[in-house]
Order: structure tokens, then C-alpha cells, then sequence
């Protein structure tokens, strides 16, 4: 099998969801969301974009349901003994197929939590499962019970996030040559994401953001490239990956001679991540990560050019997002535990004079300060 981890790991991984289960009265739980059934089995595919659920009864059994398509990317890639597979066909109706399995599984009448908040969930199978299950057991929205047991990471995870950044560092020493007056977002692009590549690692979970001039104030990819001129702003977002786990980076880079209003507001996002820094440990939640970061730009004039979140736990995701549930955004009561992966960003876009500011790193968290994943500085980079 193609597995990223010992046997053991998935073992202890299983416990500690089936005692979670059973201490919030679970008799089932049926996985939505790739990233669970990857960190629970191993399970690696995009077949998410069909219908499939994983079924874990509170005993630790497991049956996954999916197309004929993935049953030898299930036995090939995971610990999943038994798999079931619905038939596609005019008119088909997976859900059924489902409880016809709950139903052999002695569910019938159980309580069974469902993640319904994943891309692995479209609204019409959250409409067919509901019309199938709710007069056949008690159904509850178990959407985050395997993404907070996720959170805090094993030592195993954390060596693939450490080579993760590592990755996501050699593409920055990768597209760096490349960021110069002429230079080619494209052949920028290309060699940041052949650098993961070529190292070993995935492709990420989304797409790399990369914009200059203008579409520097853009936070999201977009089709289309540019060439770059003597005097320009390059935006960029990326991620090295290695087994899924993903670790981030952005940053601006400044082409020619930056102007005075750059200097000031990489100052605010370096002055914005230091502060962070002290609050990003235990005793700490994600909503004063975000207090922190919020009230230091804010106390600089820079409230209507901040976002509402300034960051996010990371680890093993699917497409369409490298971004787990939990952010940095107002009143979110999640404790910082040593061992999580955390990515900060200080994203200022200042549209009325055209500005783009934004730096970034991962994070490991410990018992005290967090250690930044990168070995790369926060320095302005001046091409």
C-alpha cells in the first residue's frame, strides 16, 4: 500500500476519533471531507468530486462507499478493508445506496453525525442524504469533529510540514532570479511550482496567487500574465507540499525603487507579524491572534485596507483550498496548542493609491514562542 505513515499512526488516529464519537453519543459518522478519510486511512484520490462517504461506526469498523473508479485507489492507497461501490447509472441515487449500507450495518434507528460543511458535499447530496436518513436515524452536523482532532499535529505530520516549507522555500530561491524588469509571470510561476515539484513535493491544494502592477492587490489566482516593468509590484502566494500537508508563504516583491508607501506598509505588516508572534503560543485563541494583528494596523490608519481574517491553520487538504477550518478572524475561542501549523499573513491592499503590501510564513507552535517554518527572513525584497 501507498502509504505516508505507520500503520500505528492510523491506529491511534482511529481511537481518538472513536472515543470523540462516543463521547458525543455517536453511533456513526459518515466522512464527507477528502482530508478526513486521507488522515484517518491514508485514502488519497480526487473521487471526492463524486459521490462517495466513508462510514466509521463507533466499534472502529469502516466500509467505504464510491465508484468502481476508486475501488484500487482505496485498496491501493489506504488501511480500508471494505468498500463498497454504487453503480453509475441514468437517474442513480448513491443515497440510497447508502442506507441500504447503513441499514446492513445495523444503523438503523442509530445517531449518526455527518460532515456537511466540505467540498466533498454538494448542496443536492445534502438534500438527497436528508431525504433518505432523516426518518431512518437520528441525524446530526458533525462537520468538525475529524478537522479539530486534526489541529494538533503527530511528530510524523510535523516532518512533512517541515519538508513542506522547505519546498515552499526552494521555490522562492526558485522564482527570485526570474523577478526582474521584463521579467515573465509565467516563467515566475512555472519555476516556483517545478521547484515543488521536482523536490519530491504535490501539487497544492489551490492555485498559486501570483499578480503584478494592478492585479498585485488581488488575493486570489486569476487567468492571465503579464510582463513585468522597470518600476512594479509582484504579489505572491504559495505553498510548498509533501504527502498533502501544505505550508505557505506571501510575500510582495518590489521591482525598481520602491516607493515611500511600500516602505511604510511593509513596515506595519513586519511590526503586525512580530506582535503576533507574542500571542501565538498557549494561553492564547485564534481570536486575539486576530485582535493583535487588527488593532496594530488599525492604530495606522490601515482598517479599510486590512482583511477580516489574517490567517489560518494548515495541514494535509484537497482542492479547491489549502486553508482548514479554523482562521484568524474576530472572536474565534480556538486555544493555541503546541504542535499546530499556522500560517500568518499581513495582507494591506491599498487601492486608492494603487499599494500592495503582504507578507507571510508558517508556523509551528511549541510550548512557548512559535518557530517559523521558513528559513527565509521578512525583509523587504527589493529586485
Amino acid at each position: 500500500m501507498a502509504l505516508h505513515f505507520d500503520k500505528s499512526e492510523y491506529d491511534h488516529r482511529l481511537a481518538r476519533l472513536t472515543e470523540k464519537m462516543q463521547a458525543e453519543k455517536l453511533d456513526a459518522l459518515l466522512l464527507f471531507a477528502q482530508e478526513s478519510m486521507y488522515w484517518l486511512t491514508g485514502y488519497d484520490t480526487f473521487g471526492y468530486c463524486f459521490f462517495q462517504t466513508l462510514v466509521v461506526k463507533a466499534d472502529g469498523t469502516m466500509t467505504l462507499l464510491t465508484r468502481s473508479a476508486d475501488l484500487r485507489q482505496a485498496r491501493h492507497t489506504s488501511i480500508i478493508d471494505k468498500v463498497a461501490v454504487w453503480v453509475d447509472r441514468v437517474n442513480a441515487d448513491p443515497t440510497l445506496d447508502l442506507k441500504n449500507l447503513l441499514s446492513d450495518m445495523d444503523l438503523l434507528g442509530a445517531r449518526i453525525g455527518i460532515e456537511y460543511d466540505t467540498h466533498g458535499m454538494t448542496g443536492r447530496v445534502a438534500r438527497l442524504i436528508d431525504n433518505q436518513l432523516t426518518t431512518f436515524g437520528h441525524i446530526v452536523d458533525a462537520s468538525y469533529l475529524v478537522s479539530r482532532l486534526r489541529l494538533v499535529k503527530s511528530p510524523a505530520e510535523l516532518a512533512h510540514a517541515t519538508r513542506a516549507a522547505e519546498l515552499a522555500d526552494d521555490a522562492l530561491d526558485a522564482g527570485l532570479p526570474l523577478i526582474k524588469a521584463g521579467g515573465s509571470e509565467a516563467e515566475i510561476l512555472a519555476a516556483m511550482q517545478g521547484a515543488v515539484l521536482a523536490g519530491g513535493g504535490d501539487y497544492p491544494a489551490n492555485e498559486f496567487v501570483i499578480g503584478s502592477g494592478r492585479d498585485a492587490l488581488l488575493c486570489r489566482y486569476k487567468s492571465g500574465r503579464r510582463t513585468l516593468d522597470e518600476t512594479d509590484q509582484l504579489t505572491l502566494e504559495w505553498a510548498g507540499v509533501s504527502a498533502h500537508y501544505h505550508s505557505a508563504m506571501m510575500r510582495t516583491v518590489l521591482i525598481g525603487e520602491p516607493t515611500h508607501r511600500h516602505r511604510e506598509l511593509h513596515k506595519a505588516c513586519l511590526g503586525a507579524i512580530l506582535a503576533i508572534e507574542e500571542v501565538l503560543r498557549p494561553g492564547h485563541t485564534f481570536g486575539d491572534v486576530f485582535d493583535t494583528h487588527a488593532q496594530f494596523l488599525d492604530e495606522r490608519g490601515l482598517s479599510r485596507h486590512r482583511l477580516n481574517a489574517c490567517g489560518y491553520s494548515l495541514g494535509a487538504r484537497f482542492s479547491p483550498s489549502w486553508m482548514e477550518h479554523q482562521m484568524f478572524h474576530y472572536g474565534n475561542p480556538q486555544e493555541i496548542l503546541p504542535d499546530m501549523t499556522l500560517f500568518v499573513h499581513m495582507i494591506i491592499m491599498d487601492s486608492e493609491s494603487g499599494t500592495a503590501m503582504c507578507l507571510g510564513q508558517t508556523y509551528q507552535t511549541t510550548a512557548d514562542a512559535p518557530r517559523p517554518l521558513s528559513r527565509h527572513g521578512l525583509d523587504l525584497i527589493l529586485r
